[in-house]
């Protein structure tokens, strides 16, 4: 005999951990390749990480994050936490603020594990606005200021 309650599912027992009520609007980026065109786009720097971003080619969607940790920053438990930490932070700022149709790069500092949580997402979105915000120069990365060349 099988047991009536097996098709029960685990939340409704309260053993499994309910998803998070903030879901992700984001893809991921995976591949180098990718992670290398962005870098060759705008970048907007903070203390406690940097933010590269770039538009694809022919493609709509969904903004695509990938997020990069050099070793430089620590050992491989601080950086894992440097990861959750902007990936939350993502999470709760992506959604109003990362264009659609953009790849973006975030790569982490040492100070990210220091700067308070609502900093980070606060400068997060502060970030996703003004880099969106940036217009790109024709044939060039666009990091530069709107100033236009000297005489």
């Amino acid at each position: 005999m099988t047991d009536p309650g097996a098709n029960v599912p685990d939340t409704a027992a309260g053993s499994a951990v309910p998803p998070s009520p903030v879901a992700p609007a984001f893809e991921r980026l995976r591949q180098r390749p990718e992670f290398l065109r962005v870098a060759k786009g705008e970048r907007f720097h903070s203390r406690a990480f940097s933010l590269q971003a770039a538009p694809r080619d022919k493609v709509e969607g969904p903004a695509r994050f990938g997020f990069t940790v050099t070793r430089k920053a620590g050992g491989a438990v601080e950086r894992n936490r440097m990861r959750r930490r902007l990936r939350e932070a993502l999470r709760r700022a992506a959604p109003l603020e990362a264009r659609p149709g953009f790849d973006y790069v975030i790569v982490a500092r040492r100070s990210s594990l220091d700067a308070g949580f609502d900093q980070l997402v606060s400068e997060l979105a502060r970030a996703l606005r003004l880099i969106g915000a940036r217009k790109t120069r024709p044939g060039g990365a666009g990091a530069g200021s709107d100033r236009s060349p000297a005489p």
